[in-house]
Protein backbone atom coordinates (compact mmCIF):
# COMPACT_ATOMS: atom_id res chain seq x y z
CA UNK A 1 0.00 0.00 0.00
CA UNK A 2 1.32 3.26 -0.85
CA UNK A 3 2.21 5.93 1.95
CA UNK A 4 -0.49 8.69 2.06
CA UNK A 5 1.31 12.13 1.14
CA UNK A 6 1.23 15.11 3.07
CA UNK A 7 -1.35 17.64 2.10
CA UNK A 8 0.60 20.85 2.29
CA UNK A 9 4.76 20.60 1.93
CA UNK A 10 7.38 20.86 4.10
CA UNK A 11 8.58 24.08 3.62
CA UNK A 12 11.95 24.60 5.90
CA UNK A 13 14.04 27.45 4.45
CA UNK A 14 11.78 29.38 1.30
CA UNK A 15 14.72 30.48 -0.72
CA UNK A 16 12.67 32.50 -3.83
CA UNK A 17 9.26 33.59 -4.31
CA UNK A 18 7.25 33.51 -7.51
CA UNK A 19 4.80 36.37 -6.19
CA UNK A 20 2.99 37.12 -9.29
CA UNK A 21 2.20 34.08 -10.62
CA UNK A 22 -0.92 34.15 -7.90
CA UNK A 23 -1.95 37.41 -9.34
CA UNK A 24 -1.48 36.61 -13.47
CA UNK A 25 -2.97 32.55 -13.19
CA UNK A 26 -5.65 30.53 -11.88
CA UNK A 27 -3.75 27.71 -10.08
CA UNK A 28 -5.45 24.63 -10.32
CA UNK A 29 -3.06 21.65 -8.82
CA UNK A 30 0.17 22.23 -7.42
CA UNK A 31 3.07 19.84 -6.94
CA UNK A 32 6.62 19.53 -5.14
CA UNK A 33 9.36 18.47 -7.77
CA UNK A 34 13.27 18.25 -6.89
CA UNK A 35 15.47 20.09 -9.31
CA UNK A 36 19.03 18.64 -10.36
CA UNK A 37 21.68 21.36 -9.15
CA UNK A 38 25.35 21.42 -8.96
CA UNK A 39 27.30 22.30 -5.75
CA UNK A 40 27.58 25.93 -6.27
CA UNK A 41 24.27 25.87 -7.30
CA UNK A 42 23.39 24.52 -3.99
CA UNK A 43 25.66 27.03 -2.00
CA UNK A 44 24.19 30.13 -3.49
CA UNK A 45 20.38 28.82 -2.39
CA UNK A 46 21.89 28.14 0.70
CA UNK A 47 22.52 31.76 0.68
CA UNK A 48 19.13 32.68 0.07
CA UNK A 49 20.10 33.50 -3.46
CA UNK A 50 17.84 32.91 -6.38
CA UNK A 51 15.09 34.50 -8.54
CA UNK A 52 12.06 32.70 -10.55
CA UNK A 53 10.30 35.78 -10.93
CA UNK A 54 10.28 35.38 -15.04
CA UNK A 55 10.88 31.60 -14.80
CA UNK A 56 8.62 28.75 -16.15
CA UNK A 57 8.33 24.77 -16.71
CA UNK A 58 8.28 22.92 -20.20
CA UNK A 59 8.11 19.54 -21.29
CA UNK A 60 10.77 18.40 -23.72
CA UNK A 61 11.38 14.83 -24.33
CA UNK A 62 9.32 13.30 -21.55
CA UNK A 63 11.09 15.34 -18.90
CA UNK A 64 10.36 18.90 -17.36
CA UNK A 65 12.84 21.74 -17.19
CA UNK A 66 12.62 24.85 -15.19
CA UNK A 67 13.47 27.24 -17.86
CA UNK A 68 15.03 30.88 -17.28
CA UNK A 69 15.22 30.83 -13.20
CA UNK A 70 18.33 32.92 -11.82
CA UNK A 71 20.71 31.57 -9.82
CA UNK A 72 23.76 33.64 -9.30
CA UNK A 73 27.27 32.37 -9.78
CA UNK A 74 28.60 31.32 -5.86
CA UNK A 75 30.45 34.31 -4.88
CA UNK A 76 33.13 31.56 -3.39
CA UNK A 77 33.03 29.35 -6.18
CA UNK A 78 35.80 28.61 -8.72
CA UNK A 79 36.22 28.05 -12.70
CA UNK A 80 33.83 25.54 -12.19
CA UNK A 81 31.09 27.73 -11.39
CA UNK A 82 27.67 27.30 -12.89
CA UNK A 83 25.75 29.52 -15.56
CA UNK A 84 23.28 31.12 -14.07
CA UNK A 85 20.23 31.07 -16.32
CA UNK A 86 20.54 27.57 -17.71
CA UNK A 87 17.78 25.14 -17.99
CA UNK A 88 17.42 22.90 -14.81
CA UNK A 89 15.79 20.02 -15.03
CA UNK A 90 12.82 18.98 -12.60
CA UNK A 91 12.63 15.75 -10.70
CA UNK A 92 8.89 14.36 -10.97
CA UNK A 93 7.11 10.85 -11.04
CA UNK A 94 6.32 9.39 -14.52
CA UNK A 95 2.59 9.86 -13.49
CA UNK A 96 3.22 13.20 -12.50
CA UNK A 97 4.75 14.22 -16.13
CA UNK A 98 2.15 12.45 -17.82
CA UNK A 99 -0.33 14.13 -15.94
CA UNK A 100 1.50 17.97 -16.01
CA UNK A 101 2.49 16.76 -19.95
CA UNK A 102 -1.27 16.23 -20.68
CA UNK A 103 -2.83 18.91 -19.08
CA UNK A 104 -0.28 21.35 -20.99
CA UNK A 105 -0.82 19.87 -24.51
CA UNK A 106 -4.34 19.65 -24.13
CA UNK A 107 -5.86 21.75 -21.97
CA UNK A 108 -3.56 24.78 -22.83
CA UNK A 109 -2.52 25.28 -19.16
CA UNK A 110 0.91 26.68 -18.04
CA UNK A 111 3.55 25.04 -15.28
CA UNK A 112 4.48 27.87 -13.40
CA UNK A 113 6.98 27.68 -10.62
CA UNK A 114 5.84 29.00 -7.07
CA UNK A 115 8.61 28.75 -4.83
CA UNK A 116 12.06 27.48 -4.57
CA UNK A 117 12.98 25.96 -1.26
CA UNK A 118 14.44 23.66 1.43
CA UNK A 119 12.30 20.78 3.20
CA UNK A 120 13.32 19.03 6.29
CA UNK A 121 15.89 16.80 4.95
CA UNK A 122 17.72 19.65 3.47
CA UNK A 123 16.82 19.12 -0.73
CA UNK A 124 16.22 22.12 -2.41
CA UNK A 125 12.52 21.68 -4.12
CA UNK A 126 10.09 23.32 -6.59
CA UNK A 127 6.53 23.84 -5.88
CA UNK A 128 5.12 23.73 -9.11
CA UNK A 129 1.55 25.21 -10.55
CA UNK A 130 -0.44 23.94 -13.31
CA UNK A 131 -2.07 27.24 -13.93
CA UNK A 132 -4.47 29.07 -16.56
CA UNK A 133 -3.63 32.59 -17.31
CA UNK A 134 -5.91 34.92 -16.06
CA UNK A 135 -7.71 38.10 -18.35
CA UNK A 136 -7.83 41.74 -17.82
CA UNK A 137 -11.01 41.54 -15.45
CA UNK A 138 -10.03 38.63 -13.57
CA UNK A 139 -6.97 40.36 -12.04
CA UNK A 140 -9.34 43.90 -11.43
CA UNK A 141 -11.87 41.29 -9.78
CA UNK A 142 -8.53 39.48 -7.53
CA UNK A 143 -7.37 43.28 -6.96
CA UNK A 144 -11.04 44.62 -6.08
CA UNK A 145 -11.40 41.16 -3.27
CA UNK A 146 -7.71 42.09 -1.36
CA UNK A 147 -8.50 45.68 -1.07
CA UNK A 148 -12.10 44.75 -0.01
CA UNK A 149 -10.40 42.17 2.86
CA UNK A 150 -7.93 44.94 3.53
CA UNK A 151 -10.41 47.26 4.16
CA UNK A 152 -12.74 44.87 6.47
CA UNK A 153 -9.41 44.63 8.32
CA UNK A 154 -9.04 47.88 8.91
CA UNK A 155 -13.03 48.43 9.98
CA UNK A 156 -12.67 45.50 12.17
CA UNK A 157 -9.58 46.62 14.10
CA UNK A 158 -11.58 49.89 14.71
CA UNK A 159 -15.07 48.53 15.68
CA UNK A 160 -13.66 45.27 17.19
Amino acid sequence: MARPRPEAFQKVKTVAENRRARYDYHIEDKFEAGIALTGTEVKALRFGEGSIAESYAEVKDEEIWLINANIPEFSHGNRHNHEPKRPRKLLLNRREINKLHGAVARLGMTLVPLSIYFNGKGRAKVELALAKGKKAPDKRATEKARDWKREQGRLLKQHG
